[in-house]
């Protein structure tokens, strides 16, 4: 098994990106993760790099990066959209499709969060992905982030500054992903996927409410596989947790790609 560091690309910004080789000759199936919004390809409590190493002991290729404007990756997190992301991610796919250890007609895309969005958007639109798998997904965008914008509001110095970006706790948020954020309809993007989705959602998310999880389900119907995390939180923060999370999604990739 071999883990490897490379600097991939998208319009001239470097992406940084961690590659998971299983043993064998390959080429293998291959699982591509998007981490959330304001996350990184660590993630939370190393949930990313755990899964990751687990799906290459159970002969999977994995690889986990940053989009660009987080993580290692250059750009600016306050040049981040949703549709930006969702380039990244093809970038990447379309990078991932060429390499020799990669079987590309058995690639799946892993998201949390955002991330999840980001993967809905893509699997809607690119043939290349045949399985689906949505960790605390976001399915209504605009929605979340009104209710949020409602429920939570930012006392200053957060919130709107004066260039009008608004601070997210020292994530400035740029006008263009407020601007594009009603164009980003994972729900609508999936009725063109026909590939199996594996949804799980901790019953207790205080981030993305498990209705969301719902709404993929309605979407995807018998396609879809919903498992609840019962007590967990948005990013499972608990080994018991994050370990059922991992070993659902590992048996559920061996059966399906």
């Amino acid at each position: 098994m071999k883990e490897i560091f490379y600097w991939l690309e998208n319009r001239g910004q470097r992406i940084a990106a961690m590659m998971h080789i299983p043993d064998g000759p390959g080429p293998h199936p291959t699982v591509l993760m998007m981490h959330g919004f304001t996350g990184h390809r660590v993630e939370s409590h190393f949930l990313f790099v755990k899964t990751a190493r687990a799906l290459m002991r159970a002969g999977f290729l994995a690889l986990r990066f940053d989009f660009r404007g987080s993580g290692e990756s250059e750009g600016r997190f306050q040049d981040v959209t949703i549709p930006e992301e969702v380039s990244d991610g093809i970038a990447v796919l379309d990078w991932l499709s060429q390499h020799e250890s990669v079987d590309s007609q058995r690639m799946a895309l892993l998201g949390l969060s955002m991330g999840g969005c980001v993967a809905s958007l893509i699997s809607g639109q690119d043939k290349r992905v045949k399985a689906l798998v949505l960790w605390s997904a976001v399915a209504d965008p605009l929605g979340l982030f009104t209710a949020m914008e409602k429920s939570t509001p930012l006392p200053p110095p957060l919130g709107v500054q004066p260039d009008g970006t608004v601070d997210l706790g020292g994530y400035l948020l740029g006008q263009e992903f407020i601007r594009t954020l009603p164009t980003a309809r994972p729900l609508d993007a999936l009725r063109h996927y026909s590939g199996p989705a594996l949804i799980i959602h901790g019953t207790k998310d205080p981030t993305v409410p498990p209705a969301h999880a719902e709404m993929y389900k309605n979407v995807l119907g018998d396609r879809a596989e919903l498992v609840w995390i019962e007590g967990a939180d948005h990013t499972f923060n608990a080994i018991q947790w994050d370990t059922q999370v991992i070993t659902t999604t590992v048996d559920w990739l061996q059966a399906h790609l």
